[in-house]
């Protein structure tokens, strides 16, 4: 489906639990945020109709986020569920990857394709301090059953912030020379608890390419599987990719094709803008497949033409990344 700025809608985010094991800084409070009741989210069952009736719109792509995607209970029957969708032809996972060793091997069988795993530090005392509670050595062990399991492309997602790890830039950059990884740079959105941040922690992905360039000769890569915004460079002969989303300072909103729906069921159109569509009250009114897509048809058609975070920040929205789904 076209929204009324001619892009194409094909790729939903699946918030699928606000919960999550890591409190991360630019994502959430020290203390957490308030969790939903059981009831307040959406059943798999719900997910499932919601994802079959998008479908009828075009839907083709589906990435299970969070919270943390894997703290959801029955999460491999969901992947299952949503592999036998016939129109449904690439399922991907976002994550942080520190469960990822003990379910690698059911969501490659139930049918994931690929999975993004968070990595902001390569330093175990700054992953402390960023996850406040989490072990450098359990992500890494993700990633090593992420190789293992087969899934291709295994991209690792760095949000980078001035003076606290922009000086490990090179240091991830050197991961790719020899193992095949990918590496995306994403600038610092002001959401959530990162609104809070000085202006001056934002680097831009111009000013990170500069970095990277210093040193290393970059050349064009093909994209990788995946609808994502990331633009893809390479260090010639390496194993690996570094890509670049540059959310804030050249935003791709011209070209987004994509819906979120938080774990309480809000359909929204735009990550940056407070509109959202209720669909847990229509699904629990007992509204069809048919009817279902005729209310999320009208919530593309309301999708914005582009976010204004560089203009106001977040604003008055309260909500927090994980609370959206990233």
């Amino acid at each position: 489906m076209l929204d009324n700025f001619a892009r194409e809608i094909n790729y939903l985010r699946v918030s699928v639990t606000d919960r999550c094991n890591y409190r991360c800084v630019y994502c959430m409070p020290a203390e957490g945020v308030p969790m939903h009741c059981r009831d307040e989210i959406l059943s798999l069952e719900e997910i499932l109709k919601v994802i079959k009736s998008s479908t009828k719109l075009g839907i083709r792509k589906i990435r299970l986020t969070g919270g943390e995607p894997l703290v959801r209970k029955g999460i491999i029957n969901l992947v299952q569920g949503i592999a036998r969708i016939p129109q449904i032809d690439d399922i991907a996972l976002t994550t942080n990857g520190a469960l990822l060793p003990a379910y690698a091997t059911a969501l490659k069988e139930a049918g994931l394709k690929r999975v993004n795993i968070s990595l902001d530090t390569l330093k175990p005392d700054r992953f402390r301090q960023i996850t406040r509670v989490g072990r450098l050595q359990d992500v890494w062990a993700g990633i090593e059953a992420a190789w293992e399991e087969g899934f291709e492309p295994v991209k690792i997602n760095t949000v980078v912030i001035r003076g606290f790890n922009d000086d490990e830039i090179l240091d991830f950059v050197n991961l790719t020379k020899k193992l095949p990884l990918h590496i995306r740079f994403i600038e610092l959105m002001p959401i959530g608890v990162s609104d809070k941040f000085p202006a001056d922690k934002f680097i831009s992905v111009r000013q990170i390419k500069a970095k990277i360039s210093q040193y290393e000769n970059l050349e064009v890569a093909k994209k990788l599987a995946g609808n994502g915004p990331a633009r893809y460079y390479k260090i010639p002969g390496a194993a690996g990719s570094i890509g670049f989303i540059s959310a804030l300072s050249d935003h791709f909103c011209g070209q987004c094709n994509r819906l979120r729906l938080t774990s309480e069921g809000k359909l929204r159109p735009c990550l940056h803008s407070p509109q959202e569509v209720d669909l847990k009250a229509s699904l629990r009114l007992g509204l069809s497949e048919e009817e279902l897509a005729e209310v999320m048809r009208q919530a593309v058609l309301s999708k914005p033409e582009g976010h204004t975070m560089n203009a106001r920040g977040w604003g008055d929205n309260n909500r927090t990344m994980s609370q959206i789904g990233g």
